[in-house]
């Protein structure tokens, strides 16, 4: 099963302490890598969170720089670059998982979707998935079934015993477009409905009559982590990229976003009511 730990979330608290003890200094990156003799470049991937096997013995080198005495911050430190070289379940799917996104989603303590035109992929069935995935145009049966079981696996995440708190808020344009054949459909919005079983799991519809709303512009999903040092982030995607926010004032914007798609959308009793009848009608 996989598990909380995210060796992604240990390298961006990393590179945010190490930027964070440099500017206490008040030194350019320029000066301190003039003084280590690194090149610029090497300075600026720790600080980005872009190196991905940070050096223990760079990290104790900053440290020195930075004039930082306290050996229990040192180690601390030390310890975060450890394990920040290790390997989340994720990379077993290297080859169809790109980005930082599924190690920040492994170790969120919040999650607040909202899914315009699909059912968002920690709720899918397998057979939705596997349709998803086809419509994407992969055409290799063996990339297809590789990307279909690493999103499976990203939803063990709901099963843990310090599952993340779950808020989905899924247009009613999504539910009105039928995926797969009617069985696959039946299936994916019971599973839908299934959620209000989970105490973690909040599903919403939000329906067309709610009229223009502020999540017109597209998906986003915004995480929040248990640790005080780890800022939150917002997460949207595209066809071809995707982009990471994390100024404080964008996680307001999408805070307030949310907050409004939550005040707009049917209640909990109302949403399981609008899937039953969709599946009374198929």
């Amino acid at each position: 099963m996989a598990d909380s730990y995210s060796p992604t979330v240990r390298l961006r608290r990393l590179a945010d302490e190490l930027k964070r003890m440099r500017e206490a200094r008040k030194l350019t990156m320029e000066q301190v890598a003039q003084q280590l003799e690194w090149s610029r470049g090497k300075l600026s991937r720790l600080e980005a969170g872009l190196a991905k096997r940070p050096s223990v013995h760079d990290v104790r080198l900053l440290c020195d720089v930075y004039g930082m005495r306290d050996e229990r911050v040192r180690e601390a430190l030390v310890a975060l670059a450890r394990d920040a070289r290790k390997r989340g379940w994720w990379s077993a799917y290297k080859d169809v998982l790109t980005g930082s996104f599924i190690g920040l989603e492994s170790e969120a303590s919040e999650i607040r979707t909202f899914q315009p035109l699909i059912v968002p992929g920690l709720l899918q069935t397998r057979e939705y998935a596997r349709e998803m995935v086809l419509s994407s145009m992969v055409d290799d049966p063996h990339e297809v079934e590789r990307r279909v079981e690493a999103r499976i696996e990203r939803q063990k995440i709901l099963a843990r015993d310090d599952a993340p708190r779950i808020w989905a808020v899924i247009d009613e344009a999504a539910l009105a477009r039928p995926v797969g054949g009617p069985d696959v459909w039946r299936g994916q919005l019971r599973r839908l409905i299934e959620t209000r079983e989970l105490e973690h799991v909040t599903v919403l519809v939000l329906p067309m009559g709610a009229g223009p709303h502020p999540g017109l512009a597209g998906q986003f999903v915004l995480l929040d982590f248990p640790g005080e040092l780890d800022r939150p982030v917002v997460y949207l995607e595209t066809a071809t990229d995707s982009l990471y926010l994390e100024q404080p004032s964008e996680i307001d914007r999408y805070r307030v976003m949310f907050d409004r798609l939550l005040a707009m959308a049917l209640s909990t009793e109302e949403s399981i009511g609008h899937l039953e009848g969709l599946i009374d009608g198929l």
